[in-house]
């Protein structure tokens, strides 16, 4: 009678009572509410294939899908988890039992938990991976606006950050694009690892029932039907692969805005933030501080540690499943709703900043150009251990005399090298130096059109075989 009354999916072997701090431990709805429409959908299939086996006759199917129908109406409009529900799988049996009566019992005939919950987190992430692509794709296009607009403005690159040579501030710009194109490569790839149907492998060795798992795969969308039903209900790999991707864009993210937040400093001066997205400060009334750069830094971190608790997690378990991984979900929520907070609150940021030119102008100094004049002996026949040495000693003269290369005097040159002429100056030119690497993937003009027509057709719609597409998954 108490199984009636609070519909649990189990326990008539049990002649106790549960412990309230059991009960508390293992309730989950507070985290995995968010699957609701997701286990609708798999248990509409379910009910659908249930009729497929002969288990249910195609009006008691019909009647299961029309009920968990308003089961998903009802939830949408505001139902809430009442206290004997103990995760979204029983609140969900609860609200159908309300439907349909007992004909609901009949719906979890050669179903398990393990293979509903599996498949209800896949279709989720599925969908999660959908969204988490088009945000990324929305960092992007604002990067590749801002490049579009700057491939003649020049500014320091930095190694070890010290200035280093010059560079197009359309190349420099695109140097965060790449990364973030990479990034949506890896949920792909986790998109195709999720897509795989797990519904039918039961608790761990199959259903017992003729269950059509092709019907079920191609009624939700999946692009492969799990090989192993033991494998298929312990499996998590998909969640840890998105936490990954969700990783590697967190610390792209977190790169991009430290670039970002030090230019924007008084000593570099190269960006200004706009007002949108920026605060100041309680006592200062001259600060304006990139604060949703800042933040996006710092949540990389708790990317990170979800990323970590997952895998030491699956570290320790056995085959098949454990209740271990119920917390699996914790982690891939908390991470996707943490970029899903940052990643358009960066793209907002970027996109209302302004560049200074005249600051990144003036930071182009004569010493960035000492790599173009080794270049320049090179190309008179010099070694570049020479010519590197002969460019070092001219460094050297005009730090002792604390001035830049280009105001050494004329004689200065030839006695570093016999091999340098008098058109030597033109070397020290940032323009002639970025001119010069027309290398595909270099920063002259030329070598950055074509990035910009690569990364325009990297953002265009492209047709995708089944299974590999980020389109997100329709929510009923």
């Amino acid at each position: 009678m108490a199984t009636e009354t609070t519909h649990k999916l189990w326990g008539g072997r049990f002649g106790g009572s549960q412990s309230a701090l059991l009960e508390a431990v293992n309730r989950s709805i507070g985290v995995d509410f968010r699957l609701w429409p997701f286990d609708v959908r798999g248990s509409q299939a379910w009910a659908q294939g249930l009729w497929s086996a002969g288990i249910l006759s195609a009006e008691e199917s019909e009647r299961m899908v029309a009920g968990l129908e308003a089961v998903a109406q009802r939830i949408a409009a505001g139902a809430q988890p009442v206290a004997t529900d103990e995760d979204i799988h029983t609140m969900i049996d609860r609200l159908l039992h309300e439907e349909v009566g007992d004909l609901a019992s009949r719906l979890h005939t050669g179903r398990s938990r393990n293979d509903q919950v599996a498949t209800a987190a896949r279709l989720w992430t599925m969908d999660a991976l959908a969204r988490l692509d088009a945000l990324v794709r929305e960092l992007q296009q604002v990067l590749l606006d801002h490049a579009e607009r700057e491939q003649e403005t020049l500014l320091p690159a930095y190694t070890h950050l010290q200035r280093a040579q010059p560079v197009t501030l359309a190349h420099w710009l695109l140097s965060h694009f790449w990364p973030l194109e990479r990034d949506r490569r890896r949920l792909a790839d986790a998109l195709r690892t999720a897509s795989t149907c797990p519904l039918g492998s039961g608790a761990i060795a199959g259903t017992a029932f003729p269950v059509s798992r092709v019907l079920l795969k191609e009624q939700l969308g999946f692009a492969a039907l799990s090989p192993n039903s033991i494998d298929a209900v312990g499996d998590r790999d998909f969640i840890a692969d998105t936490l990954y991707a969700c990783t590697m864009i967190a610390t792209h993210v977190s790169r991009m805005a430290e670039d970002f937040i030090l230019f924007g400093t008084s000593e570099f001066g190269f960006v200004q933030f706009g007002d949108a997205f920026s605060t100041g400060s309680s006592m200062m009334p001259q600060k304006r501080n990139p604060d949703a750069l800042e933040l996006a830094r710092g949540s990389a971190a708790r990317v990170f540690s979800d990323l970590t608790s997952l895998l030491v997690t699956l570290k320790g378990l056995p085959s098949g499943y454990n209740k271990d991984l119920q917390d699996d979900k914790r982690a891939l929520f908390d991470a996707v709703d943490t970029l899903e907070l940052v990643l358009p609150a960066t793209a907002g940021a970027l996109a209302e900043l302004t560049f200074r030119r005249e600051r990144m102008a003036a930071a182009l100094t004569a010493g960035m150009m000492a790599t173009d004049l080794a270049d320049y002996l090179v190309r008179q026949g010099v070694t570049f251990r020479e010519a590197h040495q002969a460019a070092g000693s001219l460094v050297r003269q005009a730090e002792l005399a604390g001035v830049e290369l280009d105001a050494l005097p004329d004689s200065a040159f030839p006695q570093a090298h016999p091999a340098f002429g008098a058109d030597t100056r033109a070397a020290l030119s940032a323009v002639t130096s970025v001119s010069r690497r027309t290398v595909p993937g270099g920063t002259a003009p030329s070598a950055v059109a074509e990035q910009l027509v690569a990364a325009r057709a990297a953002l265009s719609p492209v047709e995708t075989a089944p299974g590999n597409r980020l389109d997100p998954v329709t929510v009923r």
